[in-house]
């Protein structure tokens, strides 16, 4: 059985959950996504133009910082990668966790948390930012808490390598 990976960046403790979920039932090692400088109330305050994760989701450019090193990732034939929706996309860190390390050859697949929105265009920015050597599944939006048949169909989404 090839190695699976569940990393997940998690604001608020929603997203923490779901991975939570989908590493038990994936039997996968697990991998927080944490911010060099952690997010307070004030930081992730939408309503706020000036909050900062308002700026960061207002420049693609954006890469905050990551606390710690990201695992050997050659031991993982699949990650799955795990945030809420900020503005109808990832936040700006799963950008920075994806250029910080060697995903090619590998299957990533995308899931979200949220209030109601879905992915929307985060898989094609996400597989932008990690170029062609990656092979992107189609992921999915998780509730909070993730009910089984969610995580069922996520599983079957990576495909029997997972």
């Amino acid at each position: 059985m090839s190695q699976t990976l569940v990393a997940w960046f998690s604001a608020t403790g929603e997203t923490a959950r779901a991975a939570a979920a989908l590493a038990r039932a994936a039997q996968a090692d697990r991998c927080e996504i944490r911010p060099a400088q952690p997010y307070t109330a004030a930081d992730l305050n939408w309503r706020d133009g000036r909050s900062r994760s308002s700026l960061e989701m207002r420049n693609p450019a954006c890469r905050p910082a990551l606390a710690g090193a990201l695992p050997d990732l050659s031991r993982y034939d699949t990650v799955f990668v795990g945030f809420p929706i900020w503005w109808y996309e990832a936040p700006r860190i799963i950008e920075t966790f994806l250029e910080s390390g060697d995903f090619s050859g590998k299957t990533l697949i995308p899931f979200c948390t949220s209030g109601g929105s879905g992915l929307g265009r985060t898989g094609e920015i996400l597989a932008a930012v990690t170029g062609g050597a990656v092979r992107w599944r189609r992921g999915a939006r998780l509730s909070s808490p993730a009910r089984p048949e969610e995580i069922a169909a996520l599983l079957a989404q990576a495909g029997p390598n997972a």
